[in-house]
């Protein structure tokens, strides 16, 4: 069996003044809300990632937000031997980041739209549900890691 190759990847979870995180809903998958979340281009940082995947997704830019702190990898496979562009997973890396701006500066309706809507919630307020099984496991750990919150 070949070695199981995990594609990088980065997840921002920005948190408001009020203790409230930011979750968004896929485009195509009504009722899936997530974190923001991309991979690095060639040559970028994580950081400069994260920076990117949150314009590109939901129009927050660098002066939004201040990077608190970051934890990983958190792996998970797309399951039942299935590989997307050449890898079996993704191996993420989570930044938990103040939200310095106004919510006036989220915009999902971006050049290439991933999600339909956004919402602030508690951390606790977070549903399994949205999620697809094969995430389940780093949401899971992400939460506790970040919030102490046993799901």
């Amino acid at each position: 069996m070949s070695e199981i190759e995990y594609r990088l990847n980065v997840a921002a979870i920005l948190r408001n003044a009020r203790g409230e995180i930011l979750v968004c809903e896929r485009l195509n998958e009504p009722g899936a809300w997530q974190f923001p979340q991309g991979g690095p281009d060639e040559g970028e940082t994580l950081e400069q990632a994260l920076t990117r995947e949150l314009r590109e997704e939901i129009g927050v830019a660098s002066e939004d937000f201040r990077i608190v702190t970051s934890r990983g990898p958190y792996r998970y496979l797309f399951g039942e031997g299935r590989t997307k562009k050449g890898y079996h997973g993704k191996e993420q890396h989570y930044f938990l980041c103040e939200f310095l701006g106004t919510d006036s500066r989220i915009n999902v309706a971006t050049e290439h739209p991933e999600f339909r809507a956004w919402k602030w919630i508690a951390p606790a307020e977070f549903e399994m549900s949205w999620l697809p099984e094969m995430k389940l496991e780093v949401y899971r750990a992400v939460l506790r890691d970040f919030f102490g919150i046993n799901f």
